[in-house]
């Protein structure tokens, strides 16, 4: 049954994540990082805008920055794979490549949504998650924002070759994608050129979608950009669009016909 080495592929992901105890270290500071230092100096500067405290705002973006830095983190195992020959075990097993690309999203999103549940934890230690917070779109929140971001992290690792590269294009990818969203600012209030790249993201939706749970909709527009079914469809969509360029790059035969022909013998035609 394919569960069984898609479990396996979940376990292992888990398992190595937190024996990584720097990792998890790094996942909880970054974002305390932003939450306290950049929040509370760009707090004395815009104040209490609009009725919400500027920390307060940056709660789903310092959420949302978790969960894409864990994504991605977790997809360089997919290239770590590839240099380190686990992948070999893994392409000859008798199952569909997309398989192996389903189960490495699926383990980069659950590690997100791990680190996410640790930070959750410490902002409702801190006072930053109380009863104003509608868990259930919350939970949902988590769910669709990670997977979307372990689509972009595939979509990387399924085009990259070495570790070096995937370090080299992630810097790349993923500080436009965060800075160019809602994670620090209202993307209703951005000149029109970056509310322009802003609304291209899907991850801006995931975001929005975390805004939704923690602050709701302001008339103040310091609070959700965009109506919950949209946030939902442009995530679904997104997620399944990476999942389907991402398998079919895996499962390109001449990425691997080195490693085929060798397992087996024979020679390139």
């Amino acid at each position: 049954m394919i569960v069984r080495p898609i479990y396996a592929v979940l376990e292992r992901e888990v398992v190595k994540m937190f024996r990584q105890r720097t990792r998890l270290v790094s996942a909880m500071v970054r974002p305390l990082i932003w939450l306290f230092v950049i929040g509370a100096g760009f707090g004395t500067v815009v104040g209490r805008a609009r009725g919400v405290d500027y920390q307060q705002f940056l709660v789903p973006g310092v959420l949302g920055m978790t969960i894409l830095f864990g994504a991605m983190l977790a997809a360089l195992t997919m290239v770590y794979d590839k240099e380190s020959g686990v992948m070999r075990m893994l392409i000859i097993a008798p199952f569909a490549h997309y398989w192996i690309v389903i189960g490495k999203m699926l383990a980069a999103a659950l590690a997100a949504i791990l680190q996410a549940l640790l930070l959750l934890i410490v902002l409702a230690v801190l006072g930053y998650v109380g009863e104003e917070t509608r868990f259930g779109t919350l939970v949902i929140g988590l769910i669709a924002t990670s997977l979307a971001c372990a689509g972009i992290g595939m979509l990387v690792a399924a085009f990259t070759r070495t570790l070096d590269n995937f370090a080299a294009i992630m810097n790349f990818v993923i500080f436009p994608v965060f800075f160019l969203s809602g994670s620090l600012y209202p993307v209703s209030q951005l000149p029109a050129a970056l509310k322009a790249m802003a609304l291209a993201n899907p991850y801006t939706y995931g975001v929005d979608l975390l805004k939704h749970a923690t602050l709701g909709v302001r008339p103040s527009g310091m609070g959700a950009d965009f109506p919950l079914p949209m946030d939902f469809a442009v995530l679904a969509g997104f997620t399944l669009a990476a999942l389907i360029v991402a398998s079919w790059r895996f499962s390109q035969e001449s990425a691997y016909e080195p490693m085929i022909h060798i397992l087996t013998g024979k020679r390139g035609g």
